[in-house]
């Protein structure tokens, strides 16, 4: 992990500065927080969140209780550098609540779902879920039951069906076979036990060694 220059950061008046924790992998905000020097810097050298309570006016370092720690991966400024974005790996839920994220409340929705690469997380934790639980009827049960060779042939098929669709230049259908094709493919990689997140690591050092 690259340093920080501590002279850069620009803390404020009360000598903090504002600080939004976020999911390395899934992108998802999971809470904000205050860090001050002495925090910033034992989060550098430990690669574990600390910050700085306000309302306790002391150092605290997430997890330590709960067990709920979260991992570091990277830390950024934003522009102004009175501002950083702490990415790490959490090893459980970031609010106290239990919540995965402490942004659990909806103030708004969207009239319309929009198409994020979070549901491939959400996907990833129901085919878990499923194969643990193995509910009777559920089709990714099916899946599991049959094996291998059963996952194995119904992704040759959808992406046979996916070739089909692009050639046909039917964007509708394309959409659809391609979904299909996504989740066989997370299906298989469950059944496997490779996690997606280490395929994802594959992409990314190809597109960093180019």
């Amino acid at each position: 992990m690259t340093e920080f220059n501590m002279q850069s950061i620009q803390f404020n008046e009360q000598g903090l500065v504002p600080v939004v924790v976020q999911h390395a992998q899934t992108k998802e905000v999971l809470t904000v927080a205050y860090m001050n020097q002495e925090s910033l810097e034992k989060t550098i050298a430990t690669k574990e969140t600390w910050f700085y309570s306000r309302s306790r006016k002391e150092l605290w370092n997430k997890g330590a209780t709960s067990g709920n720690k979260q991992q570091v991966i990277s830390i950024r400024t934003d522009c102004d550098q009175d501002a950083l974005v702490v990415e790490v790996i959490p090893n459980g839920p970031a609010c106290h609540t239990g919540e995965t994220t402490c942004f659990h409340k909806d103030v708004l929705t969207p009239d319309e779902k929009v198409g994020s690469f979070g549901i491939l997380a959400d996907l990833v934790n129901v085919i878990q879920e499923r194969e643990k639980t193995m509910p009777e009827g559920a089709y990714t049960t099916y899946l599991f039951e049959k094996g291998v060779d059963k996952i194995g042939k119904k992704i040759g098929e959808e992406a046979t069906e996916v070739v089909i669709a692009a050639k046909n230049r039917d964007a509708q259908e394309l959409q659809w076979e391609a979904a299909d094709l996504l989740y066989h493919l997370l299906v298989l990689l469950q059944e496997q036990k490779v996690d997606l997140y280490e395929v994802l690591e594959v992409l990314q050092k190809r597109h960093e060694s180019k």
